[in-house]
């Protein structure tokens, strides 16, 4: 019997573990809930035992169903690896790469590797979107972009998978004109909030309603970063800046370092990744990218 199981089953049982309704399930995998009340129904009949608990509104897990969830979860993933793994194969190498670049990596890290790319890869075309947040993961999820480096969002979308690059430093600035450059620190966020705090915004909608790192209600949406920095220089707010962006401009005293209270979402670091789909994972030349980045990436203390 537990030899006709199939991924199908596996599949059903977790999404309705995970819903915590079969009509929920249904909707997910599309399907009516009496298709998985049926296919769950044969599964149970396979192992030779119930897999959740009926008598309440809501299904629950019995104590054997629970036991044997992480092992479902396993064996999809290992079959999802597996198809990923050889429709990679059989694709060869791509026509063209595209990437999405969060925007606080270093440029001249980037660029080092585009050059790399472009001498190991003379004739494939390369289209590079620089983004922040949301909008560096969402070509991605969309299937418009191979991979992308990102940094600023702070999560791993389900059914993505990330490799660590590199850290990026992050610094807390204002121009020396700015009345937090004259505060002892730290200066507590109440007061940090009182003044205007340039944030970048997300041309996607993963981030719609969540904030990170911002300080209160006073602040001002940018949707590019030279524009933050050029903002910041002009005294006209403060900020979080990569600091290989704005080390010139403190060594100058253009720009100076403020010491707000530690954020509770946002640390010193910008932690990159490379996040690809797991069903669409690099190919030949996006996998040389990626490895690239790793090698040569600056790391940071």
């Amino acid at each position: 019997m537990l030899d006709g199981m199939s991924m199908d089953q596996l599949r059903t049982f977790v999404a309705a573990a995970d819903e915590g309704s079969f009509s929920a399930a249904g909707r997910k995998l599309r399907r009516a809930q009496s298709v998985v009340s049926q296919t769950l129904a044969n599964l149970e009949a396979q192992v030779g035992f119930a897999l959740f608990e009926r008598s309440g509104r809501y299904p629950k897990l019995t104590e054997p169903g629970y036991a044997l969830l992480l092992h479902a979860r396993s064996a999809i993933a290992s079959m999802d690896d597996f198809k990923a793994k050889a429709r990679s194969l059989a694709e060869g190498l791509e026509a063209e790469l595209s990437v999405a670049v969060d925007v606080m990596y270093p440029i001249g890290c980037l660029t080092e590797a585009v050059h790399a790319f472009q001498q190991q890869f003379p004739g494939m075309p390369l289209r590079v979107h620089v983004e922040a947040l949301g909008a560096v993961v969402q070509p991605v999820l969309d299937g418009r972009c191979r991979f992308a480096i990102m940094g600023s969002f702070p999560e791993v979308p389900q059914g993505c998978a990330a490799e660590f690059l590199q850290a990026v430093p992050v610094v807390t600035v204002a121009a020396p004109s700015h009345p937090l450059a004259g505060l002892k620190p730290p200066i507590s966020r109440q007061e940090a909030a009182g003044h205007v705090q340039l944030i970048l915004t997300d041309r996607s909608e993963l981030t719609a309603g969540r904030q990170f790192g911002v300080a209160g209600k006073q602040n001002w949406r940018l949707a590019d970063l030279g524009a933050k920095h050029a903002f910041l220089k002009a005294g006209l707010g403060w900020g979080n800046m990569p600091l290989h962006m704005v080390e010139e401009d403190l060594a100058a005293g253009r720009l100076q370092r403020i010491e707000i209270e530690p954020s509770p979402v946002m640390g010193p670091f910008f932690s990159m990744y490379a996040l690809h789909r797991k069903d669409a994972p690099p190919g030949p030349a996006a996998r040389w990218f990626i490895d690239w980045l790793k090698r040569h990436g600056s790391p940071q203390d």
